[in-house]
């Protein structure tokens, strides 16, 4: 295939390669050589391996360095051949840097200091040059690569694959007892010993934690889809159907695969387990993915996401003759609550994460909520922080400190009372199809309030500009943060591959002259002066890209932080790097004391918006060489349910015209 135009929106990732170049190679060319970015890739003839060996992980570490060293490869680079089922698998873990499905929790358990261990002992150097060299280049990873190619060896291990390292990664999480971190430690020496060139980088990064090269998910499912259309599964060696797509015109070609994308990306959303997913995607093909993936209790779906808007005019507006309803917007923490048909109940977070330890309280009520009726079912709520003597909901920081797994019900002091405002399944029927009318009508059919401890989400059916704006300040007045505004009929329906524009949230900061607080990713930091000398005194913060996969900066904050604040930025915004990220869009006479890894999301509130030629949000959108910057940021709180590919757009930064 030949490379695409840089920006292509639906081909997001040189990944694509790695996926789909698995099965059919008999390619003479050595590992040592392999470039997955050569002009004229092809996918059989230019392959590292041959026909039915496994895939080397040199080929997913030489893939990895590609995308770290040019972000635009990302977007601009696509190459198509066939695959098999078991090193496809492990390839979209490994690029994913996960071991399983997110709800299950497998985490390896590595800290930094066992991992330096590790490097010191496969390498022969000293544990205090590794620490030393660590803190110099800021990444454990290149440390790991250059002690591993100054080593000599008399004998050089079997080659690392692709599925061997998985294995190994997913064996190391097993382990727990007394004994398990020198077992861990002695397979990682193990890996370190067979590592050939960048291999150890990645390694490391993988155990780590963090793969560095701004790789999201999004482009993982587009790749993944895109690989699967333009070459088939199922054919013999070599595959007669290299290239699909040929001979389509490039708007018909954009358009084909866009559209099997988002089946991909919309099953993936309802039923989140690449084990389940690339079976099927391999032996059925994409379109009947939604037949044979659905939704089901006891495994998590992303939630539904709204966007920002700025007033009340702006709702009726986009809503226009739509028939809507607005509910109270509650300041806790999305509850996705699983019934079974063995009566078992699970609860998870918005990230997926198994909540069910954390609220054995939510649990044990489920029982006298829910109708004799109903004998499985998800629905999605809001848990918020209640009290109990006043009857009144409480801020989000007084649920922060609630023990966060392996909660005992008779310790819990932060009570809470569950908001309900969705039903997503019902007794063996997924409702995600269905408009929300009828989705909020079978709620309230099949569960029965009890006061503080499950109630319906406070809501009102009304077209009335007036109304709607008390209805926000008497959110507001309720403790809440504002209105979530909904399509009842048309376009109704549950929509989780995309953030929806069926869904408008209305937040209080309206009131006070601002549309929305945003959510920002810290990228970079300068050093504090006068009473904030030895931390960190400002940030440099970003929006997020989702099209190109970039960071782009949108201002500096110093304000809104109190002294335990700053302290507690400084010991954890410790992943210090020599130089911005590829996919960091800076300008020079913005650029930080210190860069930063991009792992923490704050919720930021401003005065104003301006345009800015330092700053490069949304550049493009309002001027072709001027970005948007905020005014008078301030620091509100972290956001640990957020990722930090979860943080503000730029698009959504962008208003229709400047405030």
């Amino acid at each position: 295939s030949k490379p695409l135009p840089k920006h292509s929106l639906h081909f997001k990732a040189l990944i694509c390669c790695l996926f789909v170049v698995v099965l059919f190679s008999e390619s003479t060319s050595g590992q040592t050589d392999y470039d997955p970015s050569r002009p004229g890739y092809h996918p059989v003839d230019h392959a590292c391996w041959k026909q039915g060996q496994k895939v080397p992980y040199l080929a997913v570490a030489r893939t990895f360095e590609k995308i770290e060293e040019d972000s635009d490869l990302r977007v601009s680079v696509v190459f198509v051949s066939s695959y098999m089922l078991n090193d496809l698998l492990c390839c979209v873990y490994l690029c994913l840097n996960q071991l399983g499905p997110a709800y299950l929790g497998m985490e390896l358990g590595v800290g930094e200091t066992v991992l330096m261990k590790a490097v010191a002992q496969a390498t022969g150097r000293q544990l205090d040059k590794i620490k030393a060299e660590a803190q110099e280049k800021g990444d454990l990873g290149l440390v790991a690569e250059s002690s591993r190619s100054n080593q000599r060896m008399m004998f050089q291990p079997a080659s690392l694959t692709a599925g061997g390292v998985f294995r190994k990664l997913k064996e190391i999480a097993s382990m727990s007892g007394n004994s398990a971190m020198n077992k861990k430690i002695d397979i990682i020496k193990g890996l370190f010993v067979a590592c050939r060139f960048s291999e150890a980088r990645y390694i490391v990064r993988s155990l780590a934690g963090k793969l560095r090269i701004g790789l999201a998910e999004q482009s993982i499912l587009s790749a993944l889809s895109q690989a699967v259309c333009l070459t088939p599964s199922g054919q013999g060696f070599p595959p007669a159907v290299i290239d699909a797509g040929k001979g389509m015109s490039a708007e018909s070609r954009r358009a084909w695969i866009e559209e099997k994308s988002l089946i991909l990306k919309q099953t993936y959303c309802e039923m989140p387990n690449y084990d389940v997913l690339i079976p099927v995607l391999l032996k059925e093909g994409i379109d009947q993915l939604p037949n044979h993936c659905k939704l089901t209790p006891g495994v998590p779906l992303r939630p539904m996401l709204a966007h920002p808007t700025k007033g009340v005019s702006e709702v009726m507006k986009k809503f226009d003759e739509a028939a809507f309803t607005c509910e109270y917007k509650y300041d806790g923490e999305r509850a996705q609550i699983h019934i079974l048909e063995s009566g078992e109940v699970r609860i998870f977070s918005r990230n997926q994460e198994d909540n069910t330890s954390k609220y054995p309280d939510i649990i044990s009520r489920i029982p006298k909520v829910k109708k004799d009726s109903v004998v499985s079912c998800v629905l999605d709520s809001e848990a918020v922080a209640w009290d109990r003597e006043k009857k009144q909901i409480q801020p989000f920081q007084v649920l922060t400190t609630r023990k966060r797994k392996d909660v005992d019900a008779s310790e819990i002091k932060v009570q809470v009372c569950v908001y309900a405002f969705d039903l997503l399944y019902l007794n063996g029927e997924s409702l995600v199809r269905q408009p929300l009318c009828r989705r909020r009508a079978l709620l309230r059919e099949s569960f029965s309030e009890v006061e503080g401890e499950f109630v319906f989400a406070r809501s009102i059916d009304s077209d009335n500009t007036d109304t709607i704006a008390e209805f926000l300040e008497q959110s507001v007045r309720d403790s809440c943060e504002g209105l979530m505004v909904k399509t009842l009929e048309k376009d109704a329906t549950y929509e989780i591959a995309k953030r929806s524009h069926n869904w408008l949230k209305l937040k209080k900061d309206y009131l006070e002259g601002v549309g929305d607080t945003v959510d920002l990713c810290v990228i970079g930091a300068y050093l504090g002066k006068g009473k904030r000398t030895g931390t960190y005194g400002g940030f440099l913060l970003a929006c997020y890209d989702d099209e190109n996969e970039e960071f782009q900066s949108v201002c500096k904050i110093g304000t809104g932080f109190k002294d335990e604040d700053l302290e507690q930025h400084y010991k954890f915004l410790k992943h210090l790097l020599p130089k911005p990220r590829a996919y960091y869009r800076v300008d020079q006479s913005a650029e930080p004391d210190v860069w930063l890894d991009a792992v923490q999301v704050w919720e930021v509130k401003c005065a104003d918006l301006s345009l800015s030629p330092i700053y490069k949000a949304a550049m493009g959108m309002v001027d072709s060489v001027k970005g948007i910057s905020l005014r008078f940021p301030r620091f509100l709180r972290i956001r640990d349910d957020k990722k930090p590919e979860d943080a503000t757009t730029g698009a959504q930064v962008h208003p229709a015209t400047l405030l």
